[in-house]
């Protein structure tokens, strides 16, 4: 109600500056009009020009925004749900399951990978509350459950700042883990594969410790998910808080960020570019790939589940890179070639999940095919490379 206040005050100063100080310039005149008869006209004027504004505001206030049909849940079924980097490329995906189901959704987000346009068809729903919040500072709400996927993802979005990437892993982690013994909330970890690091075993199975280099430059990211299951778990032992850990490998699909930095976006933004697809080292390194609506049904099963140690969530269908730029080449069309650049350091040469946990206790497995993910990306791609550009075209008639 405030922001109408604020523009109802605005117009009224526009009309007094386009009227004169002295009101109305075509009825005020020292030659025909006295005073009365001047604030008379004035008193008519801006009557009027208020009532126009109160209409224009009333109607304002009672237009219906078309939200998406969202379930009707009982109380007893209806959860208060805080997801934490929810404007996210993963995060906002979740939200909207959330929503649909008829949850109360709360995010909470800094916006240093998240954009607000992504969940922003939600913004004014009853069931819906978006918070600006960095989670590095403690969050004071009620709430049933948390999912805690607030951290940079990406190399280069994670190595931009790794003190703040490793804080938000730690002091972030704590602060959640806190909130949840404060009013005894399930939260649900959204930890990575890269806490198997450069894995020595193949495919990597929960049971695995890992092979990771603590002092490298994916050491902030790496290391921070690995403490976070660590305080997990300290929580779950000495404050009886209850715990799930998701385990996420590759996951690709719209709202990705455009500079994201991983394979799948960069080999789509390069083809549609026209530009070579950098392949790093020979390309026989592998990766799997799932769909980002297959990990948010994983996640959820995983939060309502009686799971309790961690558990993969990924496509077990492997790819090597070099491979995969072929297939990302030919379905977005053309003949751009593929560039070899040096393998950055620790990037791990094999990749592929053992998901035998998570079909056996959740009854989860992906089911979205590699060409229809990768086609619906490569077109939220094509329209989010026009929507820039027709930004900076207006940018320039501006100018």
């Amino acid at each position: 109600m405030k922001s109408y206040i604020f523009v109802l005050l605005f117009i009224v100063i526009i009309l007094v500056s386009v009227s004169g100080v002295h009101g109305p310039k075509r009825w005020i005149t020292a030659d025909n009009l006295d005073k009365a008869e001047a604030f008379t006209k004035w008193n008519k004027f801006y009557i009027q020009s208020l009532e126009d504004v109160k209409n224009r505001l009333h109607k304002l206030e009672n237009k219906q925004k078309n939200y998406p049909p969202v379930n009707s849940l009982l109380e007893s079924q209806r959860k208060r749900i805080l997801v934490t980097g929810g404007a996210g490329f993963v995060g906002s995906h979740l939200v909207d399951a959330l929503m649909l189901a008829g949850h109360e959704v709360t995010v909470a987000d800094n916006y240093f990978t998240g954009r607000k346009m992504n969940v922003e068809h939600w913004i004014g729903h009853s069931n819906f509350e978006l918070l600006h919040h960095d989670i590095t500072e403690p969050l004071r709400i009620e709430v049933d459950q948390i999912y805690h996927l607030a951290s940079p993802a990406s190399p280069p979005h994670y190595m931009y700042n790794p003190i703040k990437t490793i804080k938000t892993n730690t002091v972030g982690t704590m602060n959640m883990l806190g909130l949840a013994k404060r009013v005894k909330a399930r939260l649900l970890l959204a930890s990575t594969s890269e806490v198997y690091g450069d894995p020595e075993i193949h495919p990597q199975h929960e049971g695995y410790w890992g092979h990771v280099n603590p002092i490298g430059p994916r050491a902030c990211y790496d290391e921070g998910k690995r403490i976070a299951e660590t305080l997990c778990y300290a929580y779950e032992k000495q404050e009886n808080v209850v715990v799930r850990v998701a385990r996420i490998f590759n996951t690709y699909g719209p709202r990705m960020h455009v500079n994201d930095g991983r394979v799948v976006s960069n080999f789509i933004i390069q083809a549609l570019q026209g530009k070579p697809l950098t392949v790093y080292g020979n390309g026989k390194q592998t990766r799997s790939f799932q769909y980002v609506s297959d990990l948010v049904s994983g996640l959820i099963k995983l939060m309502n589940s009686n799971v309790s140690s961690p558990v993969n969530l990924g496509n077990p269908e492997e790819h090597t890179i070099y491979d995969f730029a072929e297939f990302v080449r030919n379905a977005v069309g053309g003949q751009v070639p593929i560039a070899n650049k040096p393998m950055p350091q620790d990037d791990p040469r094999k990749r592929k999940p053992d998901i035998s946990k998570a079909k056996k206790l959740l009854n989860w497995k992906p089911v979205v095919s590699l060409s229809t993910g990768i086609n619906r990306t490569i077109q939220y791609f094509r329209d989010e490379l026009s929507r820039t550009k027709v930004l900076n075209n207006n940018r320039k008639i501006d100018i």
